[in-house]
């Protein structure tokens, strides 16, 4: 019964790429979709795996991507790449971390990881076509920087990483997909139409499972994710704001007010 999160917590672990889809694929292959709640095991030290490179660096050096050259469209794409990579170690970790949720909470965290990886993919196939390879550029690692800081708590992880971090490749991704069309770039816009129909469902998941833990815990959904923003000094969230995607993705008209 424990085989699912198991798999989840080796993916995580898994340092090379290759290594890291093969495992999700072996996620995405099992013949149900059962996971043991009551299931728990101390974190490894080497959470999250990741290959040497891309280089890690603060978010705020790494440089400016300039759209109207062939080298800055390919750091731009190894950007969004990067942030695909990221958000497959984040929803392995949600899926492994957490003990003594629902069945479904386990399921729905599993087709995350999988449809993550799949973004991933397309991404660093397109961006292999363009001469570069994953890896070829600075990066940072502000997402996971926020899920080592709410491990021990999933309400903190579900309002902070899916709700507002996440949340803001809804707001960006539709800009970013005119911008690389308008370069020429229209393999590439037609795969960020694909990760922004899968990420409105994620986003989803991360305001379902908040809203059941807020429930559960008797606690006001709109006061606790004003406080915990604050508490874990979240990114300010600015305009524009993609509210058609946002409420796909289930914000309410209350939490939407919040936004500006």
């Amino acid at each position: 019964m424990c085989q699912m999160r198991a798999l989840a917590l080796q993916a995580l672990c898994a340092r090379e790429v290759d290594e890291k889809l093969q495992r999700v694929a072996q996620l995405a292959a099992l013949p149900t979709l059962t996971a043991d709640p009551a299931w728990e095991c101390s974190a490894p030290p080497e959470i999250p795996g990741h290959p040497a490179k891309p280089e890690l660096v603060a978010p705020g050096t790494v440089p400016r991507r300039a759209m109207h050259t062939p080298e800055g469209r390919a750091a731009t794409l190894h950007a969004l790449t990067h942030i695909e990579f990221n958000a497959i170690n984040l929803a392995l970790d949600a899926l492994w971390r957490f003990s003594g949720m629902p069945q479904q909470y386990y399921v729905d965290w599993h087709k995350v990881a999988v449809e993550e990886a799949l973004h991933f993919t397309l991404l660093r196939q397109h961006l292999r076509g363009r001469g570069y390879e994953y890896g070829d550029f600075v990066a940072h690692n502000s997402l996971w920087e926020m899920a080592q800081r709410t491990r021990h708590d999933l309400l903190a992880r579900m309002a902070l990483v899916p709700r507002t971090l996440e949340a803001r490749g809804l707001d960006a991704t539709p800009l970013m997909r005119q911008r690389l069309a308008q370069a020429g770039e229209h393999e590439a816009a037609a795969i960020l139409d694909i990760i922004l129909h899968d990420e409105i469902g994620h986003v989803a998941i991360g305001n379902h499972w908040y809203a059941y833990l807020c429930q559960q815990q008797q606690r006001d959904p709109l006061q606790v994710w004003q406080q915990l923003r604050v508490e874990y000094e979240a990114p300010k969230m600015r305009p524009p704001f993609n509210l058609a995607g946002r409420r796909a993705a289930g914000f309410s008209e209350a939490e939407l007010a919040l936004l500006g």
